[in-house]
């Protein structure tokens, strides 16, 4: 089993975790929504998404 922490404190952010790709994107309106774009080669694999002030 892997084990993944995921620290918020004092307004700094600590993720432990093995990482395959770090990217920054810009969230676009879709529809009533919004959405976030990723190559095909991540369909189906899990994210973090972290909104940054």
């Amino acid at each position: 089993m892997r084990k993944r922490s995921i620290k918020l404190e004092k307004g700094k952010l600590e993720l432990k975790d093995e990482f395959e790709l770090i990217f920054e994107k810009t969230i676009t309106k879709f529809g009533n929504g919004a959405k976030i774009d990723a190559p095909k080669e991540f369909l189906g694999k899990k994210v973090y998404v972290i909104l940054r002030k």
